[in-house]
């Protein structure tokens, strides 16, 4: 048996499936909360190319959602983290298949993702079955102590303590167990067009007329927001927050507050939309302006991202090697 000796750091670790352009919701839900975690933690940022291959996918839009999403990561300031590509640190998947010789086919049979994708469909990739595993060599590889996740991965988290307790007590202790923490609360953004919906990246038409990207021009986020949802209310208290009666103004209410706008002297519908566009415009331009020098540089990312790996390779290489001592190979 083997044994991995531990020094306890803290540790971060967000990868993103590069499976459509960035949202807002995106930024105001989970990229500004890691930006400022930078200073508070050892953190790696990773995009998740192996994840999105669980579905048939088109690999040049992948090639080019992943080139986009690693120079917007860099625009929207996570300068100060380690940068990564999955698939450019082996580790993740040479650990996954080691995982996947702990799992039980019982219990990725329970994982709720593979059941909803699978739900209909006469036939999907085995790697959306086995994904848990990655997802767990994802989590172990860095040693964290606590990981944040939110109820749609809750129980993917759960599976990678067990897989990890499970392959200590059998092998030797090489991982470290880590705690389920719940994430700083970032802002909740929806669908403008369906705002009972979350703004999501993947799905539909790159235009979806409820989804502002944060590579939207001014012009595309005025018309978006002009057609979003609210209500037939007109009253002089139309202009409030109610999730369960105002969903489409209630989410408005909170871009507008995300986005440092104020909602001071706003009565109309009219007005609020009026507002939340140039919130939401003043909040990208900057993001938009440093990622067009950015992508005027497509070495200098190649290069943050090549040193990135690296570290993640050398930072991910000890547990490998203990977790493949231990299993006897």
């Amino acid at each position: 048996m083997s044994t991995l000796t531990t020094t306890p750091v803290t540790r971060r670790l967000s990868l993103l499936k590069p499976t459509g352009h960035l949202t807002l919701g995106n930024l105001l839900g989970a990229l500004r909360p890691m930006a400022a975690q930078q200073h508070e933690a050892d953190c790696f940022y990773g995009i998740a190319d192996l994840h999105s291959l669980t579905v048939a996918h088109d690999p040049a839009r992948l090639r080019e959602l992943v080139t986009e999403q690693a120079t917007l990561l860099l625009a929207v300031g996570l300068d100060a983290s380690t940068l990564f590509v999955q698939s450019r640190v082996p580790t993740h998947s040479q650990l996954g298949y080691l995982l996947e010789c702990v799992a039980t086919t019982g219990e990725l049979n329970r994982m709720i993702q593979f059941k909803e994708k699978g739900h209909g469909v006469g036939s999907t990739r085995v790697s959306l079955y086995t994904y848990p595993a990655l997802m767990a060599a994802d989590i172990l590889l860095y040693r964290p102590t606590q990981v944040p996740v939110g109820d749609d991965q809750r129980q993917h988290v759960e599976l990678t303590r067990d897989l990890a307790m499970r392959f200590n007590t059998t092998y030797g202790q090489v991982f470290t167990i880590p705690e389920i923490t719940v994430p700083p609360a970032g802002a909740r953004v929806m669908d403008l067009a369906d705002p009972t919906s979350k703004m999501g990246k993947t799905g539909g038409r790159a235009d979806r007329a409820g989804v502002i990207h944060l590579r939207d021009s001014p012009d595309v986020v005025r018309r978006k927001v002009a057609r979003a949802v609210t209500d037939s209310d007109t009253g002089a208290l139309s202009v409030r927050a109610d999730r369960s009666l105002k969903p489409g103004v209630t989410n408005l209410l909170e871009i507008l507050a995300a986005c440092g706008g104020s909602t001071d002297g706003i009565t109309t519908y009219g007005a609020l939309k009026k507002a939340v566009t140039d919130a939401v415009v003043a909040t990208l331009s900057p993001i938009q302006a440093s990622y067009a020098e950015l992508a005027a540089d497509p070495a200098h990312v190649t290069e943050v991202y090549a040193v990135g790996a690296e570290r993640c390779r050398s930072v991910t290489a000890p547990v490998l090697a203990a977790a493949q001592a231990a299993l006897g190979l």
